[in-house]
C-alpha cells in the first residue's frame, strides 16, 4: 500500500520532558527534537501511567494498561502464549497490513532477543546489562572493545554515577543506535511502508557522556526539588536500597546538592547526544526523499528524578518520574502545543490509526487528539499502577498511594513542585475520599479484566446440557475479546 505513511517511533530511556528546550529548558539546546515540535504537535501534559522500564514498554507494545498485562515491575513480562489469548502487538498488526517493521536499540524484552512481531531487529539493550551478547556487543568486540560497568570508571561512587564514558563517542551505545536506525532507513526505506521503533538506551544511568558531550556546567543546572521531611521517608529508604544492588551499587544515603548538580550536567550531555542522533535520523529521511511521507513520534517511557525529592531514577508518581515528552510530527499537519491530558500508551493506537488500521476494541489506548484521527479524545483522568503504588490524576489533582502505607495528594495547578501534601488537610477530606473511591474502583475493575484468560464463562452455564456431560473441558486460555 504505497499511500500508507512510514512510521518512526523514537523512545529514549528515562528522558525528562523538562530537559528539552522545546519544553522550556533554558540550560540546554536540543534543536533537532525542537524541530519536530516546531513542525508537529507537542503534548504538554503526557504521562506514563507505569513509570518503570518494562511495565511502560509492555503497555506500549500491547496497548493494554499494565494492570491488565500483569507486568507491574521490571522482573515481570508478557506471557509467552499471549497470541492464544487474542492479543496482537502493534508491530504484528502493522506487519499484517503490509508494513516492514523494525526495532533498533533497547526494547527491554525477555528474552532480550524476542521479536514480538518486529521483522527486523538490531539490538543494543539496557546500559546496565553488560554481559549481553547482543548486536552492540558484537560491534564492540569487532573493534576490540567491550561494555563497562559504571564502577569501572573513575569517580563512579564519589559522583553518584556521574562519569566520563571510557568508550569513544563513535562506539557509544546511543550513537550505535542512531547509526543503525539511519542504516535501516537507507537500506529499507524505499521498499514500501515501514514502521521503525528506535530505542535509545540513554539518558538512563550511569550518567556517562563521552568527553564531547560532558560540557555542561553543574552550576547552570536547575536545582533539585527539595525533599519534604515526613512525606514519603519509606519510599526514599526503598529508593536507596534498590540502588545499592549490583546493577548500580551506588549509595544515595548522603546525596548533596553538588552531587545532584553534577549528575544533572552529565545527564544533559546524554540528552544532547541523543538530540544529535535524532537529527541524523531526520537527515537520513530527508536525503532519501522520505521525510514528507514519514510520521515521527518522539516520547520517553518515564523520567528521572536526578535528585528531586532526594530521589534518583523513577518508579513513583511524582511529576519528574511520570511526566514525559511526547511529540508527533505529521507531514501536512499544522504545528501546535496541546494542553490535553494524554497517556503514553495512547501512542499504540495512534501508530495503528495513522496507518489506516482499526484499533482493537480490547485496547486501553486511544488515538492522540489533535491529529485528525477517528476515536481520538483527551483523557479526563489517568490511573497509574505499579507493584509498589497506585495513582489517580485528573490533570490538576494527583492522589498516589504506595505499598509502604504512604500517600500523597497534590494540587499541581497550585503546587507544581509537589511540596504541599494535602492528604491530611481537612479542607481536602471530601476530595481525598472521592478520589480514593474512584482509584479503588478503577483498580478493582482493572483486576477483574486482568484475569480474562482464566474466565470459565461470561454468561450462566447452568442451563447448558453440554456443560453437564462428563469430560467437559473448560476453554483455556480465554481470549481477551471474551472478557465481558
Amino acid at each position: 500500500m504505497p499511500d500508507q505513511p512510514n512510521l518512526i517511533f523514537m523512545l529514549p530511556d528515562q528522558l525528562r520532558y523538562d530537559f528539552l528546550s522545546c519544553y522550556g529548558a533554558t540550560f540546554i539546546d536540543t534543536p533537532h527534537i525542537d524541530s519536530l515540535a516546531a513542525e508537529g504537535v507537542r503534548y504538554q501534559h503526557a504521562y506514563s501511567a507505569h513509570p518503570l522500564c518494562v511495565p511502560a514498554r509492555v503497555s506500549l507494545i500491547t496497548g493494554l494498561h499494565a494492570g491488565k498485562t500483569g507486568v507491574l515491575d521490571n522482573g515481570q513480562f508478557l506471557r509467552p502464549d499471549y497470541a492464544r489469548c487474542g492479543l496482537r502487538t502493534w508491530p504484528e498488526l502493522l506487519s499484517a497490513a503490509g508494513y516492514y517493521t523494525g526495532a533498533v536499540g533497547k526494547m527491554h524484552f525477555y528474552p532480550w532477543d524476542l521479536r514480538l512481531g518486529f521483522q527486523y531487529r538490531v539490538i543494543a539493550e539496557d546500559k546496565r546489562w553488560i554481559h549481553l551478547r547482543d548486536d552492540y556487543y558484537h560491534f564492540l568486540k569487532a573493534h576490540g572493545l567491550r561494555r563497562y560497568h559504571g564502577n569501572e570508571h573513575e569517580g563512579y561512587y564519589e559522583h553518584k554515577g556521574a562519569i566520563i564514558n571510557r568508550l569513544p563517542w563513535e562506539f557509544s551505545v546511543d550513537h550505535f543506535v542512531g547509526q543503525e536506525a539511519c542504516r535501516f532507513i537507507r537500506e529499507h526505506g524505499q521498499e514500501g511502508p515501514f514502521a521503525l521503533m528506535v530505542g535509545f538506551p540513554g539518558p538512563h544511568c550511569p550518567y556517562d557522556p563521552t568527553p564531547e558531550y560532558a560540557t555542561f556546567d553543574p552550576d547552570a543546572m536547575p536545582p533539585a526539588i527539595p525533599e519534604v521531611s515526613g512525606d514519603t521517608p519509606k519510599l526514599r529508604a526503598q529508593n536507596v536500597a534498590g540502588n545499592l544492588l549490583p546493577w548500580n551499587g551506588v549509595d544515595y544515603t548522603e546525596f548533596t546538592d553538588a552531587q545532584k548538580a553534577k549528575i544533572r550536567a552529565h545527564y544533559a550531555g546524554l540528552v544532547k547526544a541523543i538530540d544529535d542522533e535524532v537529527g541524523a535520523i531526520v537527515e537520513a529521511l530527508r536525503e532519501g526523499g522520505l521525510l514528507e511521507n514519514t510520521i515521527l513520534i518522539f516520547a520517553a517511557d518515564h523520567g528521572d528524578y536526578l535528585g528531586d525529592h532526594n530521589l534518583i531514577g523513577k518508579g513513583h508518581f511524582y511529576e519528574t518520574s511520570c511526566h514525559v515528552p511526547l511529540i508527533v510530527r505529521q507531514p501536512g499537519h499544522a504545528a501546535e502545543a496541546r494542553e490535553d491530558l494524554v497517556m503514553l500508551t495512547d501512542i499504540t493506537s495512534t501508530l495503528l490509526s495513522v496507518a489506516g488500521l482499526e484499533v482493537p476494541t480490547y485496547m486501553d489506548s486511544a488515538p492522540l487528539p489533535g491529529l485528525g484521527l477517528e476515536g481520538a479524545h483527551p483523557r479526563d483522568r489517568i490511573v497509574g499502577q505499579l507493584n509498589g503504588g497506585w495513582s489517580l490524576f485528573d490533570g490538576v489533582w494527583r492522589l498516589s498511594k504506595y505499598a509502604t502505607g504512604e500517600a500523597t495528594l497534590f494540587n499541581l495547578g497550585e503546587d507544581p513542585y509537589e511540596q504541599h501534601n494535602r492528604v491530611h488537610d481537612g479542607s481536602c477530606h471530601e476530595r481525598y475520599s472521592r478520589m480514593d473511591g474512584d482509584l479503588t474502583q478503577a483498580i478493582m475493575d482493572g483486576m477483574q479484566e486482568a484475569f480474562f484468560d482464566r474466565r470459565v464463562y461470561v454468561h450462566d452455564l447452568s442451563q447448558k446440557p453440554w456443560f453437564g456431560r462428563e469430560g467437559w473441558v473448560r476453554p483455556y486460555p480465554r481470549k481477551v475479546q471474551d472478557r465481558q
